[in-house]
């Protein structure tokens, strides 16, 4: 099953911070969620086309749709924009 995995461990290590912290039951491998939304995203699929191993089609869907609306991504975003150290400007002339 280790195949079906999108990010490396060393990649999740770096993201782990910025997912929500389960409450209650415990949730469905926070590894193979992120992989099947990545895989939806990447290829275009409906939720119902994910392999099975990525977890219940619900899930995804649910997990994607809670961290959309509480700016998960945007935050895991700006959070690893952040931790690099130098500021670069690009700049493009289109004269």
């Amino acid at each position: 099953m280790s195949d079906i995995f999108w990010l490396s461990d060393a990649q999740m290590t770096r993201l782990e911070p910025y997912f929500p912290k389960s409450h209650g039951k415990p949730c469905v491998d926070d590894r193979r969620v992120p992989g099947g939304i990545i895989l939806i995203d990447c290829n275009g699929l409906r939720w119902r086309d994910a392999p099975k191993e990525y977890g219940p089609q619900k899930t995804l869907y649910d997990r994607w749709k809670r961290w959309h609306d509480r700016g998960v991504f945007t935050g895991t975003m700006a959070g690893l924009a952040a931790e690099r150290s130098e500021e670069k400007t690009a700049m493009s002339d289109a004269a």
